[in-house]
């Protein structure tokens, strides 16, 4: 098995100097595919909710069951969850929406040395040759990021998307924490340095919403839904795709409600 695994590692080594240090120009037409692949099967997906999280945890976890409760509930409200398309929770809110048929549990996978095989919970999947490429399409067709703990890669792509939204280059997009107790020590240095020392404004604190409430991660999601309906209406993009996806939902959930009435 530990052989296996070093094969493995040495195998993505070898192709990740073939792809990136040599300049291959076949590497950019593989760079190109990634992300035509992703534009063309994501494009019109509708409402979508993107959560990340370890791979490292079992289904016993608490923080696993905390990931598919809180999926199931975005799923039974027709919200499409996207996830890195691999375990631990990743594996956990594709489960949890995997049980509603008019939803679609997404993965975007990752060839990794290890920890890294997609899920079984997963409706419509795609993978990825590159990290770059993988993360613009995990948050490019999301109107929420939910971060659950994580390590490097949770951190990476948890701050990669609150410079998306501090910069302006995603608008209307809310990012939650869950797990009070493990990020409250990351809001305190936060705060503490970065506000402190003056590396962001004050306002930039309140892109991170940080809480346990499920109830009231997804009750935000759902409101937040018309801020971003018009975002792309001010910006001109109410011909796009996406636009009308969203829209549709909204008409199609006025109209439920209105008929149940």
């Amino acid at each position: 098995m530990a052989k296996r695994i070093h094969a493995k590692r040495n195998e993505s080594h070898r192709r990740y100097l073939k792809d990136i240090k040599t300049g291959d120009v076949w590497s950019v037409f593989k760079i190109i595919a990634d992300f035509v692949q992703g534009f063309d099967e994501l494009g019109d997906l509708g409402p979508s909710v993107t959560i990340f999280g370890s791979a490292r945890v079992d289904e016993n976890h608490p923080f696993y069951l905390q990931a598919m409760k809180l999926s199931d509930m975005l799923g039974e409200r027709g919200f499409n969850v996207i996830t890195g398309g691999g375990p631990g929770i990743m594996e956990a809110a594709n489960r949890g929406a995997f049980n509603h048929d008019d939803v679609e549990s997404i993965g975007l996978n990752i060839e990794l040395s290890s920890e890294q095989q997609p899920n079984p919970y997963i409706t419509k999947g795609r993978s990825f040759d590159y990290f770059f490429s993988r993360k613009v399409m995990l948050v490019k067709y999301s109107m929420a990021y939910v971060i659950f703990p994580g390590g490097f890669g949770t951190l990476d792509e948890m701050f990669e998307a609150l410079t998306l939204i501090q910069t302006k280059k995603v608008t209307g997009v809310r990012l939650f924490l869950i797990g009070t107790e493990f990020y409250t020590p990351l809001i305190t240095f936060i705060r503490n340095k970065l506000l402190g020392e003056g590396m962001i404004e004050e306002e930039d604190l309140n892109l991170i919403i940080l809480s346990d409430d499920l109830d009231f991660v997804v009750n935000e999601i759902e409101k937040s839904l018309m801020t971003q309906i018009d975002a792309l209406e001010k910006e001109g993009l109410h011909d796009t795709k996406y636009y009308h996806s969203l829209s549709s939902y909204v008409n199609e959930k006025c109209t439920t409600d209105g008929g149940s009435e």
